[in-house]
């Protein structure tokens, strides 16, 4: 999955959640009428190509907008009746996928550093890397 947490995938899969606290809204695409947005801009942007585009020379930036035009209908339809309940839940994802962002920079620095440490053999005098 490109871009799914275990915590999203708690979210997705916990019925109580889904029904009790997080958002309501069901979007008309692909035939199923009873699928929440989140569910469904997630599995959307799981089974976008986004490497083709990266493939292509496109930033991340650019990638994302064209993603947001291609679904730009559905994408207007989940807005029609965005509520405060909506945003929180928007809000919540913004703040899984930042920490996901750190733990990737967080694990290439330590690739970084690891790749960079010298082992010196004194017997030999010969310094080689980890």
């Amino acid at each position: 999955m490109s871009n799914c947490t275990a915590a999203k995938e708690s979210i997705f899969n916990n019925d109580d959640i889904s029904k009790n606290s997080l958002m309501k809204k069901l979007i008309n695409k692909k035939n199923n009428r009873n699928e929440p947005w989140f569910k469904w801009l997630t599995r959307e942007l799981n089974s976008y190509e986004a490497f083709q585009d990266f493939d292509l020379g496109k930033n991340p930036e650019d990638v994302a907008k064209e993603f947001i035009y291609k679904n730009s209908i559905s994408i207007s339809e989940v807005f029609e009746n965005f509520d405060d309940e909506d945003k929180d839940t928007l809000d919540q994802f913004l703040k899984l996928t930042e920490c996901e962002w750190h733990v990737f920079r967080i694990l290439e620095k330590q690739l970084e550093l690891r790749n960079k440490i010298s082992y010196v053999n004194f017997k030999t005098r010969k310094k080689t890397k980890s």
